[in-house]
């Protein structure tokens, strides 16, 4: 959502925002409707105040025993009552009108985002590790998986369909190790609040953090509810049309949680193995700050999530998303990709976005400075630390073994029961 009077001040900037995104300009239309609205609610409030003291002026009419002057008032009163009700419907009406085109709107990006139409035009900022180098050819995390007879995406299928795994024995309880890592290294060291959220939420939740109304064909809906994408939907809605005391800020939250995802747009995309699934767990991290915060909170979440890279020794790099590719809810993203020897290339594995005022204005966030009374929108920010699924296979491809077996991380062996290497 925006700030109307700043689309008010400068459309132009706000066209020019949308149009380095790829969206078409919408100032005009958007302005069109608020002055309708403004201009009805005007009338509202003159008809309210007429019909105020003409109720007042009755009283006086019939204690001057004017009965015609008192009936000619209620008959006034009558008719104000009824534009009254017509100006209210004629307010909602425009109000929801205004609203559908604002939600349906994308975030902003900051002036430091480059320009570009898609993830060509993504920039890498910094890059850690070294690629491996093999003496033999190195597998794809799917056809290790099933030599060692831990992975089976057949008797998935029969479950459930396409894009689901079942995983078995040592190779189910090293995605165990890893999110248990994960958890444990953004409390005890980042300074995390870890949180056990619902997997289940309302519309109005995904619609605080931007994935309603625009991407409903990527949710899977129960009943009333809607299964979370990411749990950046629950831990960002915790604090949801609450005022916070400033001097609290920045809060940090962090959970382990299973994701569902429809994927509706990429049909034919990573059909094979774990990299795009319908059901996934994720570490994410949240992050609730004052404007004057955000920004160096970007940058603290992003290397949160490094740091779990680099403690496995996984090679990665850090970039930041172009216009074209950032998303729906984000001002700026940075993307950490980590290197998969099995498909030769970095492929993405964390997003850390800051969102500034959009989520907060959508779910009705403030915060106050303490001994002050006026409020205004908190910041928002929401990173995974990391994307399970997907380090499992970086971990697979990267730590495989020419026999097939795989080398367990020395950071995940306390949580493997001391298991150093995964055979069939």
């Amino acid at each position: 959502m925006f700030d109307l009077k700043l689309i008010r001040d400068n459309p132009e900037a706000f066209d020019r925002a949308l149009a380095k995104r790829g969206a078409e300009a919408r100032s005009e239309e958007i302005l069109s409707i608020d002055s309708a609205r403004r201009a009805v609610m005007t009338e509202a409030q003159e008809a309210q105040a007429r019909r105020n003291e003409a109720s007042k002026l009755i009283g006086r009419a019939k204690a001057d025993k004017d009965e015609a002057k008192a009936q000619a008032l209620m008959d006034e009163v009558a008719g104000l009552k009824g534009r009254l009700s017509e100006l209210e419907e004629m307010e909602r009406d425009l109000a929801g009108g205004l609203d559908s085109i604002l939600m349906a709107l994308p975030n902003m990006v900051r002036d430091d985002v480059p320009e570009g139409p898609d993830e060509s035009g993504n920039v890498e900022v910094r890059r850690h590790g070294t690629p491996r180098e093999f003496s033999f050819q190195p597998k794809e995390h799917f056809d290790l998986g099933e030599a060692l007879g831990l992975m089976d995406f057949e008797r998935a299928a029969k479950l459930s369909g396409s894009r689901f795994v079942v995983l078995k024995g040592k190779l189910a309880r090293l995605e165990r190790a890893l999110g248990q890592f994960m958890l444990d290294l953004h409390v005890n060291e980042h300074g995390y609040t870890e949180m056990l959220t619902p997997a289940l939420v309302k519309d109005t939740a995904l619609m605080g953090t931007g994935q309603l109304p625009k991407f409903e064909d990527d949710l899977f809906k129960a009943g009333d509810h809607y299964l979370i994408p990411t749990s950046e939907v629950t831990l960002t809605n915790i604090h949801a049309d609450e005022i916070l005391a400033e001097e609290d800020l920045p809060l940090r939250f962090t959970t382990l949680t299973q994701c569902f995802r429809a994927e509706a747009g990429s049909a034919g995309r990573d059909t094979r193995g774990m990299i795009r699934q319908h059901q996934f767990e994720k570490v994410e991290m949240v992050s609730v700050t004052t404007p004057e915060q955000a920004d160096e909170e970007h940058e603290r979440m992003t290397r949160c999530a490094e740091e779990i890279l680099k403690r496995l020794e996984l090679p990665f790099r850090t970039m930041k998303l172009c216009s074209g590719d950032i998303g729906f809810a984000a001002e700026r993203t940075y993307d950490l990709e980590v290197w998969l020897p099995g498909q030769n290339q970095y492929r993405e594995i964390s997003s850390c976005s800051t969102c500034g005022e959009f989520q907060a204005r959508r779910m009705k966030m403030r915060c106050r400075p303490k001994g002050e009374k006026q409020t205004r929108f908190v910041h928002t920010l929401n990173g995974s630390g990391l994307a399970v699924g997907r380090t499992l296979i970086a971990v697979m491809e990267n730590y495989q073994n020419e026999d097939g077996s795989i080398t367990v991380p020395a950071v995940l062996r306390p949580y493997m029961g001391g298991v150093e290497v995964i055979t069939a």
